[in-house]
């Protein structure tokens, strides 16, 4: 498991739809090394931090891997690193082989896994095209957060070490296919609920569709 790519970017105002919208999705990857702080990344920035940013969205991580599927899906866009607006490009490692709750250890920074991405509009403004929300969630190629435990610094070529899993055995791409309510799991749904690492947001969700289960 690697870093191949950190990736950084302001927000900026761009055109959209006739409209001037803010936005921090324009990512670049740098070459020296970035100090990880406990709300996001020394030269990066959120424009909307009612969804994006917080504790528990330090860092968004994006696995190189996907960017094979995008060439096929969209074979006349360019994609560069950092375009689906991830703080860290990485291999190795996809969203249904990390846990919810997982510890690693990168460079001098100690991190835990959080949740997966849930896309916006200005995902399709990054890419130019309305339709690339419901592309990338209908993918399950989401990428997750980060929270920072340890501040610290990393860099391109890094290792991600594992240091601890999470019991629960819950993935990323379990909460995902909860989400978009792929098939119908009861128990997964209430362990969901239950999991003390997943943000507050998420459990209530979840803890909300268990009670309208018990209703049916």
């Amino acid at each position: 498991m690697k870093l191949i790519s950190v990736n950084v970017g302001l927000p900026r105002e761009v055109t959209w739809k006739g409209k001037t919208v803010t936005t921090g999705i324009f990512k670049e990857p740098v070459s020296e090394r970035v100090m990880v702080r406990s709300l996001n990344l020394d030269g990066d920035g959120q424009a909307d931090l009612t969804v994006h940013g917080g504790l528990d969205k330090a860092a968004y991580v994006y696995p190189f891997e996907h960017y094979d599927y995008w060439r096929g899906e969209l074979p006349d866009t360019e994609l560069p690193l950092g375009i689906f607006g991830e703080n860290f490009t990485i291999t190795g490692l996809r969203e249904e082989e990390v846990n919810i709750g997982d510890r690693f250890h990168i460079g001098t920074v100690k991190l835990m896994v959080t949740q997966p991405r849930l896309p916006c509009y200005k995902l399709g403004i990054r890419f130019g095209r309305p339709d690339m929300v419901k592309r990338f969630l209908a993918s399950r190629r989401t990428g997750f957060y980060f929270r920072v435990l340890q501040e610290g610094e990393v860099g391109a070529g890094d290792t991600l070490e594992l240091v601890s899993r999470d019991d629960n055995n819950i993935t990323v791409a379990d909460i995902t296919q909860l989400y978009v309510r792929q098939e119908d799991n009861p128990e997964l749904l209430h362990r969901a609920a239950q999991l003390e690492a997943l943000p507050e947001s998420w459990r209530d969700y979840f803890q909300e569709q268990g009670r309208r289960q018990d209703v049916r």
